[in-house]
């Protein structure tokens, strides 16, 4: 049986590690993949980057996978307040680790690659027009479809710590139509920020390019509350607005 937390972090590291993956590979200099970078193809990625996590863990931890699910689900009654702080915790060292193994593969093409841009974006998101109110509303709608879709859908309970919890999370959705949740997301509303919809998502990954020795490095910190605060904001809303249906 693995501890809810370690399946977290397991989850979250699969999911950074495949979706960055796809970014990488189209973007970065002298990939096989370089420049093959429609927009169905990374949003396609990320869904099977999903599929893939929440298959692993969904049955250990109900994989979260994301601080704006934990979040909003606690919200709404259907997990543990004790129990975030961990959560949260595992899911950006994962995101981070996830990113670090990433970015370890394609070393070499990093090392190619001199537009800074290009390489931020294989990190965390960034808009493609930058008007912060819009931006965040953005961010906050895509999450708010992600947690309010994930809150009506449930499979058998799960036991966490000794407690007997509702499986609510991405895993109560099963990997596969949570894939496909995540992948209409990024069609439908991922154009004008990337869609982040997941604050250790694009959080962790930053920080861990911050950390990287490239010189002429910009993660972008004036952008980055919006990626963390507008999914939070946006997954504790859909949580309340749940408690308005049921």
């Amino acid at each position: 049986m693995i501890d809810p937390y370690i399946a977290e972090f397991i989850g979250t590291f699969f999911l950074l590690l495949l979706g960055a993956g796809v970014v990488a590979n189209v973007s970065l200099k002298n990939t096989i993949a370089e420049g093959q970078s429609p927009w169905i193809l990374i949003t396609s990625a990320w869904g099977f980057a999903v599929f893939v996590g929440v298959f692993i863990t969904g049955q250990f931890s109900g994989a979260h996978l994301n601080p704006a699910v934990t979040l909003g689900l606690a919200v709404a009654g259907k997990f543990s307040w004790a129990l975030v702080p961990g959560y949260v915790i595992a899911q950006i060292l994962g995101a981070m680790f996830g990113a670090w193994v990433c970015y370890l593969s394609y070393i070499d093409h990093y090392r190619l690659t001199e537009d800074e841009g290009v390489v931020r974006s294989t990190f965390c998101t960034g808009p493609a027009v930058r008007n912060f109110k819009n931006n965040f509303f953005s961010e906050f709608l895509g999450t708010f479809v992600l947690v309010f879709g994930v809150l009506f859908i449930a499979v058998p309970n799960i036991e966490i710590e000794g407690m007997v919890v509702e499986n609510f999370g991405l895993g109560a959705l099963q990997a596969l139509p949570v894939a496909i949740l995540v992948w209409v997301i990024g069609m439908g509303l991922g154009g004008t920020t990337g869609y982040a919809i997941n604050p250790a998502r694009d959080f962790g990954p930053r920080l861990m390019y911050q950390m990287l020795p490239r010189k002429n490095k910009d993660a972008d910190w004036a952008y980055a509350w919006i990626p963390i605060l507008a999914p939070l904001v946006g997954g504790a809303f859909a949580g309340f607005a749940y408690t308005l249906f049921v």
